[in-house]
């Protein structure tokens, strides 16, 4: 059985561990909170998370371009950069599937070129979410520059 057939077979498992890991980054009410419920109208961030790590995993096993994975990625990593998570918080997620995927593959014998394109793989994806992170920070500036300089201006108008 190659790579991408062993991720397939342990897809639920994968998903389910690395949605918990996830929430273990939130506080502890918060992540009772969001793991509660995937209506994505009473829990949107929670339901946003399932589904984004859903979608990333897929294209992640796909190997699929970055421009897909960036798509994939960008509603969990945009939550994140609203939340103002530091930069490694933000993204180390990505990080919590190498571990995870190791142990759901333990006891497939993986072939070192195999062990290779899932380090790789990984590390891709650590990178674009770092890139998707960046995006949504340097909007989020952008958005209080301006805000700063309309009140200046509403400021001077009224003064």
């Amino acid at each position: 059985m190659g790579l991408n057939e062993a991720l397939a077979e342990k897809r639920a498992a994968v998903l389910e561990r690395w949605f918990q890991a996830v929430l273990a980054t939130y506080p502890a009410d918060t992540a009772r909170f969001l793991a509660g419920g995937a209506d994505p109208f009473a829990n949107p961030v929670g339901h946003t998370v399932r589904d984004g790590l859903g979608r990333l995993y897929d294209r992640f096993v796909a190997d699929a371009p970055a421009s897909e994975l960036s798509a994939a990625i960008d509603g969990i990593v945009r939550i994140r950069a609203v939340q103002e998570f530091a930069p490694s918080a933000a993204v180390g997620f990505v990080y919590t599937l190498r571990g995870i995927i190791r142990e759901e593959l333990a006891g497939a014998a993986l072939d070192p070129a195999s062990q290779a394109a899932l380090e790789n793989g990984v590390d891709r994806l650590a990178l674009v979410a770092f890139d998707v992170y960046m995006k949504c920070r340097e909007k989020i500036f952008e958005i209080r520059v301006r805000e700063i300089k309309e009140s200046q201006l509403l400021a001077a108008r009224l003064g």
